[in-house]
Formats: structure tokens, sequence, C-alpha cells
């Protein structure tokens, strides 16, 4: 009888998931020959190629594609087993604070995973503005919080760096037109940024809406009658990035940042080594706590 490793199904996993080795090797705190060395030793193991190494970026073969499903499976239940037989001591709530433009894809399994290690703590999400955050974080009314800004604060430590780009309705036009038409929500933190650099490359703009709520500006933005600035991977499936060939100016990078870690209580920090991993690694890597195991 051959027994699956959980270390090399963790790496197939991870390189399943974060489309490719050397972003896998970051999220596993790995080095990219560890990473392959794992992949190669379950194919050995299995008898077949789990990895599809013929075209540029790497893809699963048929086989991995149906070992991913098993592999997911079999990680859960052993964390799910590990957490409910070691959770004797942590109960309580965590209120971690988000902007909706970087839930996805990273939010949902870090939830997942901190839920399996820890089963008696109870996560509550705040979604909001980068500066509310920062406000409900001063006030206590958050016990972590991710940011999306220019740069970094005082206490916080930067996960990664993301491209803010323009984004319009598809095949739109309203990018074109002058004045500019911007739809942003008044607290947005890219609006600033955008007026900024429009202002800089003196290209007039009127502000299409005013309101504090998201669903009006993608609105507008869709229906082609205005355009607005958002991260590269949190782009909707109705809107897409512009090409503007010059036309407008480059908006740069956005960093990730992340607040409240460094407190005393273990699944908060838990749930902080979570986010560096899954973001592949924040600058203050000394800063990590062991997860239980």
């Amino acid at each position: 009888m051959r027994n699956l490793d959980m270390t090399t199904l963790r790496s197939f996993l991870a390189v399943a998931e974060h489309g490719g080795v050397t972003r896998a090797a970051a999220a596993l705190h790995l080095t990219q020959s560890a990473v392959s060395m794992q992949i190669k030793r379950l194919e050995e193991m299995l008898d077949i190629e789990v990895l599809d190494r013929s075209a540029r970026r790497v893809s699963l073969t048929a086989a991995g594609e149906q070992l991913l499903g098993y592999a997911r499976r079999i990680i859960e239940m052993n964390d799910e087993a590990v957490g409910r037989l070691t959770d004797t001591v942590y109960e309580g709530e965590i209120i971690l604070g988000v902007p909706h433009d970087i839930f996805y894809p990273v939010i949902p399994r870090v939830l997942k995973a901190f839920n399996a290690a820890f089963p008696r703590m109870k996560v509550n999400l705040k979604s909001s503005s980068t500066m509310r955050l920062h406000e409900a974080l001063r006030k206590g009314e958050t016990d972590l919080i991710l940011t999306t800004e220019e740069g970094v604060k005082p206490g916080g430590e930067t996960l990664t760096e993301m491209t803010l780009r323009w984004t319009g309705a598809r095949d739109g036009l309203a990018w074109k037109r002058r004045p500019l038409r911007l739809a942003f929500c008044s607290v947005c933190i890219f609006r600033p940024i955008v007026l900024r650099r429009l202002d800089e490359a003196g290209i007039d703009w009127e502000m299409a809406v005013e309101s504090e709520d998201d669903r009006s500006v993608e609105a507008l933005i869709s229906a082609d009658l205005a355009v607005g600035a958002l991260l590269e991977d949190s782009i909707p499936p109705h809107q897409e990035a512009i090409c503007t060939g010059g036309a407008l100016p480059d908006l740069g990078v956005q960093v990730v940042n992340m607040y409240g870690a460094g407190r005393r209580d273990a699944p908060t920090e838990a749930l902080a080594q979570m986010l560096r991993h899954e973001y592949g690694g924040g600058v203050a890597a000394s800063n990590v706590v062991s997860l239980p195991s």
C-alpha cells in the first residue's frame, strides 16, 4: 500500500492554486528546487505526471486535475482533524477588515484554513475602504486589517504589490472622450491618485457620480458612461482593463499592507501568518509565528 505524503500534496496544491512553482515556493516559504523536488517525488510515487511542462506556463495534466480534488479533500480533512483535537485553548472572536477589491481569491482560502486550525474561533469580516479600515483599527473596532495604498504607514507590513489599471466597459469608448468622465466612490483610496495623475498629464476630467456606493460606480462604468481604476486582479467580468496606448497616464502599483499583527494572542498571529503565506510572504518574515501543529 502506497501512502500519499502530506508535504508533497501541499506543494502540489500550492502550485495548482498559485499557477506555478515560483509563486508556490514563495507562499510556502520554500525554495523553488524544494517544491520541484516534492512534485517529482509525488509523480514518482504515483507513477504519473501531474504537471504539463511542455508550455511556457505550467499547467495540470489530466491526471493532475483529477488528483487536485483528492489533494484538497485530504489536506482539509487533515487540518480539520488536527484543529478539532487541539482546539481546547482558543475561543473567541477576531474582526478582520478587508477592502472589497482584494477579497478574492485569497481571503476565502485563508478563512477556510483558519477555521480548520481554530474551529472555536469566530472570524467576523468588515468590508470597507482603506481609510475607514485604518480608522476602525485605531478605534479598536477591528483586530487585523488589510489595505491597498501607495506606501506603508508605521506599524504596517507590505504583503505584496498589485498593478492599478484603468477600467471600463468591455469594448467601451468612454476612455476616449474628453473631458474624461470618472466614476469613483467618495472614499475610494484610488480616487486622489487618479486625479493627481490626470492633472499632471493635463487631461480634463469630470466626476460622473458622487456616492459611497460601489454598485452605482460599477453601473456607470459597465454602461460605458465613465471609467474607473481597479487593481488588476480584481476587475469584474463585465469590465476590462483598458489598453490606452499612452492616451491616459500610467497609474503605477499599489501595495497590499497588513496592520494589527504583532499582537500577543496566537489566533490573531496565526491568521496574520496565513495571510502572509497566501500573498507570497511579507517583508516582516522575522515576525512570523508558528502555527499550531
